[in-house]
């Protein structure tokens, strides 16, 4: 067996490498100068004196804010028309009949009853008239509400 590495063998004469085997060397070499030469060049801009870049502080700034509301218009009102009326009312009071003379009112035949007038159905209770029929003295449209005929009927 012989030694590769004795000097009595004689090694073969070194063949230049083929095209394709400079083409693993050469373009990663050239892809490699291109990114570092991009690198580089962006780094030469007037911004970038190899100075440290300084976060600006930050500091509170007005925040402007417009706010619109819309409100619908509300109608106005429709004029109300209140219509008054004034009565003047008068109260006549008749005097109860004297201790039992034996006669009924009735039979008075007087015409002092035809005047006999009730402001309100309390004052025809007091007076004992009430419940007062259409046709009887005292009897009056405003006594009777349902106007049945019938005034302080309830």
């Amino acid at each position: 067996m012989t030694n590769p590495y004795s000097s009595a063998t004689v090694p073969p004469p070194l063949r230049p490498a083929p095209k394709w085997a400079r083409k693993r060397y050469v373009l990663p070499a050239l892809a490699l100068a291109f990114f570092l030469g991009i690198g580089a060049g962006g780094a030469s801009g007037e911004g970038s004196k190899n100075t440290a870049a300084k976060p600006a502080a930050a500091s509170p700034r007005p925040t402007v804010t417009v706010t619109m509301t819309a409100r619908a218009r509300e109608p106005e009102p429709a004029p109300t028309v209140t219509a008054t009326k004034t009565v003047k009312v008068t109260a006549t009071v008749t005097a109860p009949p004297a201790a039992d003379s034996g006669t009924s009112p009735d039979d008075r035949g007087d015409s002092s009853g035809d005047d006999v007038y009730y402001a309100n159905c309390a004052a025809a209770r007091a007076a004992g008239a009430a419940p007062v029929h259409r046709g009887e003295p005292g009897y009056a449209s405003h006594l009777d509400r349902d106007n049945d005929g019938v005034g302080c009927d309830s």
